[in-house]
Formats: structure tokens, C-alpha cells, sequence
């Protein structure tokens, strides 16, 4: 199916243009228009999860090899049009070109893991005579798709984030539709071009393009859709538990994570990798450190080393090699940005740098003295603003990192060993990066949070686990 075919499977009829039948993909940096998609309603996302349940019976008969062979060869098409997807991601989304490069890198790394990991959906078997009454009985356990998965992506990761939840729904034998985010769909389609290419059968990826409140519901509640992975945020994933029924949900929810430095730290290492960590695709990444803890004998120095770093960074054209950092998502998300700084600043809180707006673009802006009960210290503010705070010790840092009700990922600062373990046994957290920002990640490893952060983990082999149920196999022998 070529991609103008794509584009109309799921939306309004041919020649209807009217009220919200079609959703117009702009670029943040200048409003320009990139390409037009189908806003489908609710009749296309029901005729989209009849044709994918009719795909659930296909995808499980596809031998391994073949699914290992698609993937791989996904992979390899994405890899051999990497400068197209980079541009479409930095175009669409708030990346720079350099920035979304590392998204297409990750992106085949994210298709040839779940390659791999198709070849390991294994079982074992099980000593039934451990138990008495268990003699005479031999059995194992083996591993089968839920079926029917449904997804809904952001628009922060717009590839890469898609292929954390097709790549290993495919491994596992799973058909899925893919919701993604209205603000960012050319990236999906995309990579259902490159998947089609490498020889998935029609059915087995859908991508249903559309505005939550008309297609998400229909998604979210259908009995025929057996598990949901969502990333987004906290209420929307709220109202999603409520919603959904008896079926599972796989869910990341974003964080305000934490970074500790403490007084024996490299102070120069922990500022290069904590401003990266805050202002990486503008601040709108949801590992990125939004509060700093350090403590007081090196506060000044960090201070003095983090302004510098910050008021280096070149903020402007995404396209641009020598950009740092591009435009929010939308004007109105720098607005919204503005208003929490503003609301900080008017109960105390002092302005180091940034703090100024210029349409969708938000400078890099760093805050300290913030009450702990404004809203850009107790919730997600998505934005290229971070905040830091003196602390005494070691155990206000970790006191304070664990304040609010998030806890996806968390870094500290220490050549101390003892401390390191510590803080990790100690931070609430669903992953504690040592002498690195909270934002570091690679595809392999489990990823998730704990409190609002999330339900589960994704990263692909744990992603696969998610996706699968367990069936238990007994034979009760006759004795000779």
C-alpha cells in the first residue's frame, strides 16, 4: 500500500474536506504545512479493529523466522532512508536534525532487538512431582500473544516511541493499531511503509490517525482490543484504567525527575550531562531532569558551571546543524511553559537565565528558590526548564528527589560506592543512573516507573513479556 493509500484507509471519504475530516501536520518552528492526514472517526477506528481481529489469526502463524526476517528487513529500510525519517521527525516534532537522527539510530536498533528477542519467547518445563501428588504428571509452560494490541504514542518520540510498541508486538506474534499523536502521524506511517516493504501482511500494523476524544475511546473500550500500551500523560492515563475493562495496560506516564549531585562528585561532568538531561528536544522528553538536589560544599561551583553551559545552548532552526535546541510542540505548550515559570517567580522563585518566549520557542531557563508546592516543581512541565535547590546532605537530596508522586527515572552524582548503593536502594524510582542524568536509556533495558509514573515496563524484551500470557501444558503419564 503506498503511503497516499494509507493515508485514506482510515478517514473521510474522498473529497470531504470539511470540519475536522482531515488534520493539517504543521511545522512548530513557523506553523508552515507539512502534509495533511484523515482525522478518522469512530465508524474507521470499529472497521480498523474488525480488520486487525481478522489479522490476530494471521500474525500467530507467521513461523519466527519470518517475523525475524521482516523486522531485520524493516530495519534495514529505515537505516537505508534514514535522512528522509530524520527530516520528517525534526519537521513534524520539536527534534533537531541531530536530534532526530539519534531517534532514527535508536529506531533500528529498537526493530533488529525485537528481531532478536522473537527467537527468545521461550518456556520451560516444569517438575511437577516437586508437590505430592505431582508423580507421574510432565509438563512445561509456553509463552502466546494476547492478540489484538492497541497503542497510543506521543509526539515527542514520534518513531521511535512506535516502534517500542510494533517491534515487539510483532516479535511476539501480535497484531496492534496504532493510535499516534494527531500534533506528529507522518513518522508512524512511515515506519508502516517500511514494514509493508520488508513483506508484513496487510492487517498485522494499522494506523488509525485521528483526535483522541473521536477514535481513542473506541479504542481504549473495544472487548476485541486484549491489551492497551499507552504513553502519554498521568490524567489521560487515569481516565484510560477507567475505561478499559478487563484487558491489560502497559503505561508510561512521564515523570519531574530528580538528579542528585553530591559534594564529591566531578562537578563538571555532572553539568554537562544534567543540562543535556534538561534540555534535550526542548525540555519535552519524559526522563528529563526537571529538579537538581545538590549539596551545599559544591552548590556555588555547579551554579556558576551550569549557567555557562546553559547560556551556550543555540536555540533557533531545527534544521540547522548547529542548532541545540528547536521549538516546543506547539505555541500553546510554550504559553502553558511561560504561565508555570511566571507562577513560580510570582511566589518566590528567582530566574537564573532564560525565561523568555518567542512563539513556540522557550529559551533554556533555569530557576532556583522554587516553592515545593508550585506546579513546575510537583508535576511535568515538558518544557526546557530546570530547577535547582541547595540541599545540606545526602539524605535531604534523597528526601526531597522523592517528594512527589512520580518515580520513572532518577540520577546521582558520587565516586562514593557505598553512598551510590544507597541512594539506589533508597530512591523511589524505576531506574537510578549513576554519575549520569535521569534521561540516559538504551533500548534493551526494562523501562517504567513506579507511582504515577506507570504500569509495567517496555524496553523490548520486556515489552515482549507484556505482550504475551502464559500457558501451562500437563500430561499425566500412565505407569507401566
Amino acid at each position: 500500500m503506498n503511503a497516499e493509500a494509507a493515508e485514506r484507509k482510515y478517514g473521510a471519504d474522498e473529497g470531504v474536506l470539511t470540519r475536522r475530516k482531515w488534520i493539517e501536520v504543521r511545522d512548530p518552528q513557523d506553523d508552515s504545512l507539512i502534509r495533511r492526514v484523515p482525522a478518522a472517526g469512530s465508524h474507521e477506528m470499529h472497521q480498523a479493529i474488525e480488520e486487525a481481529s481478522q489479522g490476530v489469526r494471521t500474525a500467530e502463524e507467521i513461523p519466527v523466522h519470518q517475523r525475524i526476517t521482516i523486522l531485520n528487513r524493516a530495519a534495514d529500510d529505515v537505516c537505508s532512508r534514514s535522512e528522509t525519517f530524520a527530516a520528517t521527525i525534526a519537521r513534524e516534532g520539536s527534534k533537531t536534525i541531530r536530534e532526530a537522527r539519534k531517534e532514527v539510530a535508536r529506531c533500528v536498533e529498537t526493530l533488529r532487538l525485537s528481531a532478536e528477542e522473537a527467537r527468545r519467547l521461550q518456556g520451560e518445563t516444569i517438575p511437577f512431582d516437586q508437590s505430592p501428588g505431582g508423580e507421574g504428571r510432565l509438563g512445561y509452560y509456553y509463552r502466546f500473544p494476547v492478540g489484538l494490541i492497541g497503542a497510543i504514542t506521543p509526539f515527542n518520540d514520534p518513531l521511535n516511541l512506535v516502534a517500542h510498541k510494533v517491534g515487539p508486538a510483532l516479535a511476539s506474534g501480535n497484531s496492534i493499531i496504532l493510535k499516534p499523536s494527531s500534533l506528529t502521524p507522518l513518522s508512524a506511517l512511515m515506519l508502516k511503509e517500511s514494514l509493508a516493504e520488508a513483506g508484513l501482511p496487510e492487517g498485522l500494523y494499522t494506523v488509525v490517525t485521528g483526535y483522541g476524544g473521536e477514535v481513542g475511546d473506541v479504542l481504549v473500550q473495544h472487548p476485541s482490543v486484549r491489551m492497551l500500551s499507552f504513553t502519554g500523560g498521568v490524567k489521560a492515563g487515569e481516565a484510560i484504567t477507567r475505561k478499559a475493562g478487563l484487558k491489560k495496560i502497559s503505561m508510561e506516564l512521564g515523570s519531574n525527575s530528580p538528579v542528585m549531585v553530591l559534594q564529591d562528585a566531578d562537578v563538571e561532568e555532572a553539568v554537562e550531562s544534567t543540562a543535556s538531561g534538561a534540555f534535550w528536544a526542548a525540555g519535552q522528553n519524559c526522563l528529563g531532569v526537571q529538579r537538581a538536589y545538590i549539596e551545599a560544599p559544591v552548590y556555588e561551583e555547579f551554579v556558576h558551571h551550569f549557567l555557562r553551559h546553559t547560556m551556550a545552548y543555540r536555540v533557533g532552526n531545527k534544521l540547522d546543524e548547529k542548532t541545540d535546541m528547536g521549538p516546543l510542540i506547539t505555541e500553546g505548550e510554550a504559553i502553558r511553559v511561560e504561565s508555570w515559570v511566571q507562577e513560580a517567580l510570582d511566589r518566590g522563585a528567582r530566574l537564573l537565565c532564560g525565561g523568555k518566549r518567542d512563539g513556540a520557542f522557550y529559551a533554556p531557563t533555569v530557576l532556583i528558590d522554587v516553592p515545593p508546592d508550585c506546579r513546575i516543581a510537583r508535576e511535568e512541565v515538558f518544557g526546557p526548564v530546570v530547577s535547582l535547590y541547595r540541599v545540606e546532605n545526602m539524605d535531604d537530596a534523597v528526601r526531597e528527589a522523592n517528594r512527589y508522586d512520580y518515580g520513572l527515572q532518577a540520577g546521582v552524582f558520587t565516586r562514593d560506592l557505598e553512598k551510590a548503593f544507597e541512594v539506589i536502594r533508597r530512591l523511589e524510582a524505576g531506574g537510578v543512573m549513576v554519575n549520569d542524568s535521569s534521561d540516559f536509556r538504551i533500548d534493551a533495558m526494562p523501562f517504567g516507573g513506579v507511582k504515577s509514573s506507570g504500569l509495567g515496563r517496555e524496553g523490548v524484551r520486556f515489552a515482549i513479556r507484556e505482550m504475551t500470557e502464559t500457558k501451562v501444558v500437563c500430561f499425566r503419564l500412565k505407569h507401566s
